[in-house]
């Protein structure tokens, strides 16, 4: 059965949707997207079925008659008809499905309005001096309010409304959101439609609800799991992609774990997966791992290591589903092994090297007295600033080749980082030259770089959210391909400190304080201080 088995990491071959064109998240709440994902974008089918497409109009009528039937024992004929249509549709019927979904059900605020005044009416009312203090006028009045309150409620909420319940409660129904789902964020990232993104904020708050822990099962996965179960687990590994058959077998087998959850509604199917090492000591690079062998008998493990966590639904996007299952994991771990106390991870830094590549291009822009021109797609500063330390610009000015030369440190360490194939990594006087400015500069990345007041970087922003702290900046860590762009091959622990978690998320979520060890603090100190406490 195991022979069997087709193990690839071609999301294509999955039942998508074809309007994700990059489907498979990373590492948290709103995470990186998988190699190879744009190959979803051209499949015409889905988990329920191929279809010649149909006239646009017909799916339009059924989908009015999903949301207006009263009739029980038709409905679930006339969803299953609806979803087929919509599946049926090319990419562009289907955004203009979704628009008119967005536009015609949307709520009525002419009836919004006028309940309104109806209510600021009363409450002048009531307000107005001289009136009677009778107990049944005031019975009378307070029903009123009540009244119209429920009015209001009922008319705040779209008419879509009913259409996202019915397939809450349909067989499959809550699969068919998530790609609705799924298809409305793809829109969404070319295009800013109001009334769309706020269709898309609506169906997240429901699937929020709906998935709640509660409704989920937490599911072990091994090795006697279904090969199909099994061949998700490939697919959808966003992370580490899984090589081979032995490769997949070491992950689920001694010294390892991997977690799960599962929803009724989508069966054999986990929403989010977590890939867990137990170790002695906290792993500093994926090669020990993933390669390294052999495990050390779990008796002797101290350490649970999070090195991957996936999650296998797009159109769940947003929708915290790892913070629960961290947490989850670290109950379960602490139960069944009393003797591991350290929970950490080993994660990817996958904005870093955009971040850094972005501030070197902008200052190299203004080194040339050039104020108005930006590098596409950063979001570069706007003041000069010199990002090398002057020990930093001088080994980087000696050690370049003449194929990186520069006027300044940061115009060879542009040069370097952008150069074809990494050549820098197979020079050690450059890796030497390389690693204090990219070390000191992604501990300010991770630290110091922040969003709306939260960390910049979206693993980051995951795991600070869920409780942990930053621990310990590894160098190399990641020498693969994906590991370079990321992030010139440096990965970070994040530790989950039990006794401190609730705290840490706390003081993250209400000040965006960001807990971090004094190691990787020293990185951020300016040189003179740093040289100062080393002494």
């Amino acid at each position: 059965m195991r022979t069997k088995m087709r193990l690839n990491n071609d999301p294509s071959k999955l039942s998508l949707s074809p309007l994700v064109s990059n489907g498979i998240s990373q590492m948290m709440s709103n995470p990186p997207r998988n190699e190879g994902s744009s190959a979803v974008s051209s499949i015409k089918s889905s988990a329920f079925g191929n279809h010649t497409e149909r006239n646009f109009d017909v799916v339009k009528d059924s989908m009015g008659l999903a949301i207006s039937l009263n009739k029980t024992e038709s409905l679930d004929a006339v969803l299953d008809d609806f979803s087929e249509g919509y599946f049926s549709l090319s990419n562009e019927n289907r955004k203009k499905l979704l628009l008119v979904l967005a536009k015609e059900y949307d709520l009525n605020r002419n009836q919004v309005r006028e309940l309104l005044k109806q209510y600021l009416g009363l409450e002048l009312q009531s307000g107005n001096e001289g009136e009677s203090s009778n107990v049944d006028d005031g019975s009378v009045l307070f029903s009123a309010f009540y009244q119209i309150e429920k009015n209001l409620r009922q008319a705040l909420k779209p008419t879509y409304d009913v259409l996202f319940e019915r397939f809450n409660n349909h067989t499959g129904g809550l699969k068919f959101l998530s790609i609705l789902r799924a298809d409305i964020l793809s829109i969404l990232e070319h295009e800013n439609i109001v009334s769309l993104r706020a269709l898309e904020y609506f169906l997240k708050e429901k699937l929020s609800t709906w998935l709640s822990p509660a409704a989920l099962e937490l599911h072990q996965i091994t090795w006697d799991d279904s090969a199909s179960l099994l061949e998700k687990i490939v697919a959808y590994e966003a992370v580490h992609p899984i090589n081979n058959l032995l490769d997949l077998k070491r992950r689920l087998g001694i010294g390892r774990r991997c977690f799960g959850y599962l929803h009724t509604s989508i069966p054999g199917e986990p929403l989010i997966f977590i890939e867990v090492a137990l170790l002695k000591n906290v792993a500093q690079t994926i090669q020990e791992v993933l390669w390294d062998d052999p495990s050390i008998p779990e008796p002797e493990a101290t350490c649970a290591l999070f090195y991957s966590i996936s999650s296998t639904q797009p159109g769940l996007a947003g929708i915290n589903l790892g913070k629960f299952l961290v947490k989850r994991v670290i109950t379960l771990v602490k139960r069944d092994m009393p003797q591991v106390s350290t929970f950490a991870t080993l994660s990817p830094i996958p904005g870093y090297m955009q971040w850094l590549l972005s501030k070197l291009a902008s200052q190299s822009v203004l080194a040339k007295g050039d104020n108005t021109e930006q590098p596409a797609g950063g979001s570069g500063s706007t003041f000069q600033e010199n990002l090398l330390e002057p020990d930093e610009e001088r080994m980087l000015m000696n050690s370049a080749p003449e194929t990186c030369a520069g006027k300044n440190g940061m115009e060879v360490m542009l040069n370097l980082l952008t150069a074809t194939n990494y050549e820098w990594t197979s020079s050690a006087e450059l890796v030497s030259a390389l690693k204090p400015p990219l070390m000191r500069l992604c501990a300010r990345y991770l630290l110091q770089e922040k969003k709306g007041g939260k960390a910049l970087d979206s693993v980051a922003n995951f795991h600070l959210q869920n409780g942990a702290m930053v621990e310990r900046l590894n160098w190399m860590a990641d020498r693969s391909e994906k590991g370079l762009r990321q992030s010139g091959g440096i990965m970070v622990n994040y530790m989950y400190r039990v006794e401190h978690i609730e705290e840490y998320a706390q003081s993250y979520f209400s000040t965006g304080h960001i807990h971090a060890s004094s190691d990787v603090r020293l990185y951020t100190m300016p040189q003179k201080e740093h040289e100062a406490t080393a002494d």
